[in-house]
């Protein structure tokens, strides 16, 4: 992405609903003593001071390539610093312990073929630990990819539309394995009950909806004809409810332990 299209306030408004899944990785990493942690796609940080308290004796570093999220990142933490980076070209000076990536992976084009890389910058025992949305074929994933090929907007958006699914639990498991790794791999899928009208139109704007929010950024009048499309197609894929408006969302979560 050529600029900084991420904004800390949307994307911070399912903020409790995000950070479940960073939890229960962290969860399951068997490392005891860490000293050195890197939090990679760390976003605006809040997370990232939560390796720091599972780890009392580790430094910890956070990195995203949004200047944007970088600046809301907590300060005042003597042993968490965070700095903008790109994960596709990020090289520790030396060897880490943990390398923690929550929900970031799947923006990096090919991240598959960084996995070898990423278990290389471990100290032998390290542990590469990460999370990535498994939903590219979920109602609303397919809505936006109809919407942006459509007749009415495949000249503006056509060309923003990825799909690049991301590998299933096995799929990661047979590539960490085949570099000698230990590997715990499973997938959850989250029932969420989001609250308010057009609820998952409000959380893909902080996610899926990105790109095409920041190419209609200087047409507002276009930016609202896409949203209310993007609205009418979520509402029928995702009916409200009486008590809110359901949102399955799978995650596929990786733990891999480096040999040594």
């Amino acid at each position: 992405m050529s600029r900084d299209i991420w904004d800390p306030a949307v994307y911070g408004r399912y903020a409790g609903e995000r950070a479940r899944p960073f939890h229960e990785l962290i969860a399951r990493i068997p490392a005891e003593r860490p000293e050195r942690v890197a939090d990679l796609g760390c976003g605006s940080g809040e997370l990232t001071v939560e390796l720091a308290r599972r780890w009392p004796a580790a430094t910890v570093t956070g990195l995203d390539s949004s200047a944007a999220m970088i600046a809301k990142a907590p300060a005042g933490h003597d042993r968490v610093s965070f700095t903008v980076a790109d994960i596709r070209t990020w090289r520790p000076e030396r060897p880490v312990d943990v390398i923690v990536s929550n929900a970031a992976l799947q923006w990096v084009p090919e991240h598959r073929d960084l996995l070898p890389r990423l278990a290389g910058d471990l100290r032998p025992g390290g542990v590469l630990a990460f999370q990535v949305p498994g939903n590219f074929d979920a109602p609303s994933h397919v809505a936006v990819r109809r919407l942006c090929r459509s007749a009415e907007w495949r000249d503006e958006l056509a060309d923003l539309v990825r799909y690049e699914p991301v590998d299933d639990p096995q799929g990661y498991l047979a590539r960490l394995a085949g570099l000698g790794c230990l590997v715990d791999a499973w997938e959850t899928t989250y029932v969420h009950v989001l609250p308010g009208d057009d609820a998952v139109l409000g959380w893909i704007k902080g996610t899926a909806l990105r790109p095409m929010l920041d190419r209609l950024a200087d047409r507002p009048e276009r930016r609202a004809a896409f949203l209310a499309a993007c609205a009418e197609m979520l509402a029928e894929a995702y009916p409200p409810r009486p008590y809110g408006t359901l949102f399955p969302f799978r995650r596929v979560f990786v733990v891999a332990r480096a040999p040594g």
